[in-house]
């Protein structure tokens, strides 16, 4: 019979109908917190103001010139990685953003306040802050505006202190600590001026009367140094790791904002590009400049000069012999000339070198010059390659970092050896000028057999020769250098502009917030639920049961919601009524050879439904017929009599101690068939009795008068009474209370009771909640007791009558005449 009871108490591993109805008995709790974070989404949707993504693309030329042994040997080419890299650094550096900032128009923001929301309104603004640069004002400060009728607007401000800026210099020039006091009401292009500011309000285009009148507005002073700290955080990728193509993104609220930024910093960075580019075509233009300042008038005082004595001495033309001395001398001062300009250069260069430690990026390159001396152009061309690499090397390091350190050397050391050169070119150079001095000195012992006539005008030809000369040659660099920087384009090439046709927000992504909320407002309820179930240390289905012991569950009894405790009797077709009926069916296999029985109901602790299953199991045998006795074995704390509205006066401890005899202490009950045996007066030795002789001849005799004997008695976890009573007994029934016995003392007590090798113990679940959600205990003990599926869809049906009104009004009532 145990075997078939375990049978009929199998079940799945993993029971997923079980689950479901576990999550859905807190139906409402799933509802609340859907409902809720969706709500917490669409406000947070409606109100955050929606950031967008706005992006350029820019190619950066590879710098191939060089050799890089690492692309030969097919490990990649590094040297244009790390130019592209180098490359990016200038695109985030602070000074190339300073720049962008410094030309585009950020220096006011202006903002609308709208349903909660500020929302910045860049090119929309309906009206513009004019203001002198030459005067500082209040950057940081909020100042709140709302425009009026009749041409005027109020204005007051916000803030306790505020940094005075300059434009001009885009500098700090003071911090106030006192609050700014601007309030009133003024026309548009009114001056508005005061100690820390000056400034006139205009309308603009955009403004519309029935849109913006009487709207808040606020519009602040912006600092240069935040607006460069606010636009660094754009990002800067290659498109791919073999391209060298990057993308430029940055994230703002304005699209419109974030596009001129990154238009006009691509912008700025061509022109950087080019204007390195052309750095030494200005350099040479410059040196050039300054030379012909020199020049011009020693050349136009040698033409005057000469015209003039020509004119006076009506002197037109040489003879032959005195123009082939001429021609000599002209080619000889034509030599002079060159070699005294490159001995300027070499002058220069040497002073450039000696008075420029840091960076050589004003130096006049010497192939502009006609200076064609390899070793000097290639150390020249060394010492710039070497002073590139050290800048590229301070955007990742500092100055004492030994990288540096050796670039340090290695530019000291080339910078030795230029002057040695130079040093040795201006030698050589002062040797030829005085080569040619002497040529010269021989052609002019000749001019001096020359008439006097002759002989000052070639003096003043010569002159006027040599100056034209160098003027002729200066000019000549000069416009070799102006056609070189006007022919130079920029290395870089903008590929995509950034812009904002049909861009969507990148955040609130409005989608994923709904669909993030939908599963927080599933996942909350399912954490409570399976948290309440992890952490309850209490009883709660059947499976919990199965897995602290293999004794077999008889049945189970569902919630009482009556007022009477006495259920079966009062209401004999209710679902309750039918529980216990399919209780006395299962007991039945028990014990089946037995005409009579003798039944025990215990349990771990007080309040768990000992006396409540008592009373209706006892109810339910004396209806179907059987002669039964209820015995209230708790000699501690009697309470059947108060159920009955009898009396506790005599009872088994009367019996006991020899002060009555059986028939003196049954009482009769409202029940027909039923007969309530009471504990009687508590005695201080309770256990003593139940082990007494006296209280065996008890159970033996009432065991020949009564078909069913029902023992109500204390809890097993608190004393041993229920012991003792159990050598008497041929079922013993231990009743478990849904959702309030204790998980760690029941499964103590059972696995004693395991231990004892108690025959026929069975489990009786009592107090089961059967609302709509519930399920566990109900499914699946009714299969094989012959009364149904399930209770969760069981009762209620036709079959039973919970609603009814009690059979009798009041069976106590009925007993004692009671109205």
């Amino acid at each position: 019979m145990e075997n078939y009871i375990n049978e009929i108490n199998q079940e799945e591993s993993f029971d997923f109908k079980q689950l479901f109805f576990k999550f859905y008995r807190y139906w409402y709790l799933f509802i609340i917190t859907i409902f809720t974070a969706l709500t917490i989404a669409f406000l947070f949707n409606k109100y955050t103001e929606p950031i967008y993504k706005v992006g350029t693309t820019v190619m950066i030329k590879d710098d191939k010139s060089g050799f890089d042994p690492q692309a030969m040997l097919g490990l990649g080419n590094l040297k244009a990685a790390q130019n592209l890299e180098n490359e990016i650094g200038v695109l985030k550096s602070r000074s190339l953003v300073t720049r962008a900032i410094k030309s585009l128009n950020f220096n006011v923001s202006y903002f609308i306040e709208d349903n909660f929301v500020t929302r910045e309104l860049y090119k929309q603004s309906p009206f513009t802050i004019v203001f002198d640069t030459a005067f500082p004002q209040p950057a940081g400060m909020r100042f709140m505006l709302t425009l009026l009728p009749e041409n005027k607007f109020s204005i007051s401000v916000e803030g306790e202190s505020a940094t005075i800026f300059s434009y001009s210099t885009h500098r700090e020039v003071n911090t106030i600590s006192t609050p700014l006091k601007l309030s009133g009401t003024f026309e548009f292009n009114q001056e508005i001026k005061g100690e820390y500011h000056n400034f006139k309000v205009l309308l603009n285009t955009n403004f519309k009367p029935k849109e913006h009148l009487n709207k808040k507005f606020v519009f602040v002073f912006n600092k240069t140094q935040d607006l460069v700290r606010n636009f660094s955080g754009f990002t800067i990728e290659p498109i791919n790791r073999e391209a060298s193509i990057v993308e430029i993104s940055m994230k703002n609220p304005s699209p419109e904002k974030a596009a001129d930024f990154l238009n006009m910093l691509t912008r700025v960075y061509m022109e950087r590009n080019l204007e390195k580019k052309n750095q030494i075509a200005t350099n040479t233009i410059n040196f050039i400049d300054e030379q012909l300042l020199g020049i011009t008038d020693s050349l136009q005082m040698a033409e005057f000069n000469l015209q003039q004595f020509r004119t006076t001495n009506e002197v037109m033309n040489f003879d032959f012999q005195t123009q082939q001395v001429f021609t000599m001398m002209k080619e000889l001062e034509g030599q002079k000339a060159e070699l005294i300009l490159k001995n300027k250069y070499y002058e220069y260069l040497r002073d450039y070198i000696s008075n420029n430690q840091n960076d050589i990026d004003g130096l006049t390159v010497p192939s502009s010059m006609g200076v064609d001396d390899p070793i000097l152009s290639s150390l020249i061309g060394e010492l710039t390659r070497l002073y590139a690499e050290r800048g590229e090397a301070l955007m990742t390091a500092r100055e004492k970092n030994p990288i540096i350190a050796s670039f340090d050397d290695r530019i000291r050391i080339n910078k030795k050896s230029l002057q040695e050169n130079i040093k040795n070119i201006l030698s050589n150079s002062k040797i030829a000028i005085r080569d040619i001095d002497n040529r010269i000195n021989q052609i002019s012992s000749r001019i001096n057999q020359l008439p006097g006539t002759q002989r000052v005008l070639f003096g003043m030809e010569r002159k006027f020769k040599l100056n034209d000369a160098i003027y002729t040659y200066l000019l000549e660099k000069r416009s070799e250098a102006q056609i070189t920087r006007a022919s130079n384009m920029p290395d870089n090439e903008v590929i995509d502009e950034a812009e904002i046709d049909k861009l969507q927000p990148v955040f609130p992504k409005k989608t994923l917030n709904y669909t993030i909320a939908l599963l927080l407002g599933l996942v909350f309820p399912v954490v409570y639920v399976l948290g309440k179930d992890y952490l309850n240390d209490k009883i709660i289905d059947k499976k919990e049961l199965e897995s602290l012991t293999s004794i077999p569950v008889i049945g189970h009894i569902i919630h009482n919601n009556k007022e009477s405790s006495i259920v079966v009797a009062e209401y004999p077709k209710s679902s309750i009524a039918e529980s216990f009926r399919s209780v006395r069916t299962n007991l039945g296999y028990f014990s089946s050879e037995k005409e009579k029985q003798v039944i025990l109901i215990t349990s771990t602790m007080p309040s768990e439904g000992k006396t409540f299953i008592s009373i209706n199991l006892a109810s339910i045998f004396a209806l179907y017929g059987k002669k039964t006795l209820l015995v209230g074995y708790d000699l501690r704390k009697p309470k059947i009599y108060q159920d009955f509205g009898l009396q506790n006066s005599e009872g088994i401890t009367s019996y006991l101690i020899n002060k009555a005899d059986i028939s003196a202490i049954i009482q009769k009950s409202p029940l027909d068939n039923l007969d309530i045996l009471m504990a009687g007066p508590v005695p201080p030795n309770p256990a003593e009795l139940i082990a007494s002789k006296r209280n065996e001849e008890l159970m033996l005799k009432l065991k020949e008068m009564y078909d069913y004997i029902i023992l109500d008695t204390p809890p097993v976890g608190l004393v041993t009474d229920a012991f003792l009573l159990m050598k008497y007994t041929d079922i013993n029934i231990f009743a478990v209370r849904q959702n309030y016995t204790n998980k760690k003392v029941f499964g103590a007590i059972i696995s004693d009771i395991e231990k004892r090798k108690i025959p026929n113990m069975s489990l009786l679940i009592n107090d089961v909640k059967m609302d709509k959600g519930s399920y566990g205990y109900g499914y699946g003990y009714g299969y094989g007791y012959g009364y149904g599926y399930g209770y969760g869809y069981g009762y209620g049906y036709g079959y039973y009558t919970d609603d009814q009104e009690p059979k009798k009004k009041n069976l106590i009532d009925n007993l004692f005449g009671k109205s």
